[in-house]
């Protein structure tokens, strides 16, 4: 493939651009995954770390090269023990991403290794909808999770497992303050009130409003994980919180809430 010279003596061509966007754009999606946590600070510690130590190797500062050296040479595993969250994270995304998605869909590569895909997931938003506001308007906490795409199993173990036809006085029951069903996240899925009480994963993001509670943070670690769609109501004031994607979304009334719902999930039954 052609190349052009640059300064007379450096060669670049077509696949020496392609490396570089290829790069650049990875660079960017990491950035995006520890931007507004304490990750972010660990990074440029990790860099100013790596620019001493060019510097003093430049200077032939012989026996302080020889130190950050040698933590240099360990430097790939410590950065991996360090940002193991930020690498699942990534890897995650990459999985749930929509171009992985399709491939499975067309292709049959997940029939093929005994995971079909299900499609988009039918929900009653007329009910949940309902549910939702009446649970705002008494100003009674909630965290309802509605996985799509991905696999949430693992979340579904961690509570008290229902597999009931849902309806909005079941939901609104469960969300009751002397429920005991009523701390921690109830899972919607095909229609069916999966599980309740089940633990979320928190997130590490100092991007997160000082003005939500522990409700949102769980509700941005388990859409910063999958592609599930989160709705949050405060106990305070009684807020619909939409979170998708690690973005917050408040809802300031029922219907635009519907709306919202309508577009992020499936028809509504």
């Amino acid at each position: 493939m052609g190349s052009i010279d640059l300064f007379g003596f450096l060669p670049f061509g077509i696949l020496d651009l392609i490396d570089i966007l290829l790069v650049a754009f990875l660079l960017y999606k990491l950035y995006e995954l520890v931007r507004g946590t304490i990750a972010i600070r660990i990074f440029f510690g990790v860099l100013s770390f790596y620019l001493i130590w060019l510097l003093v190797t430049a200077l032939r500062m012989e026996l302080m090269s020889q130190i950050f050296r040698q933590f240099i040479n360990v430097g790939v595993i410590a950065l991996i023990i360090v940002f193991q969250q930020e690498i699942r994270r990534f890897l995650l995304a990459i999985g749930n991403s929509t171009f992985i998605q399709n491939l499975g869909a067309t292709g049959g590569l997940w029939k093929w290794l005994g995971k079909e895909t299900k499609g988009k997931i039918s929900t009653n938003i007329h009910a949940l909808s309902e549910a939702v506001y009446n649970l705002s308007k008494t100003k009674t906490g909630a965290l309802i999770v509605i996985p799509q795409s991905a696999d949430i199993k693992p979340i579904v173990d961690t509570g008290k497992k229902m597999n009931a036809d849902m309806s909005a006085p079941l939901i609104e029951s469960i969300f009751f303050k002397n429920s005991p069903l009523h701390d921690g996240a109830l899972i919607i899925q095909n229609n069916k009130l999966r599980a309740a009480s089940c633990r979320l994963p928190l997130s590490n993001s100092e991007r997160m409003p000082k003005t939500y509670g522990m409700r949102h943070r769980a509700a941005l670690g388990v859409s910063e994980e999958s592609d599930a769609v989160t709705i949050v109501v405060s106990e305070e004031t009684g807020e619909i919180t939409l979170v998708v994607g690690g973005q917050f979304s408040a809802k300031p009334d029922h219907l635009k809430f519907k709306e919202s719902l309508q577009g992020l999930l499936s028809e509504p039954i």
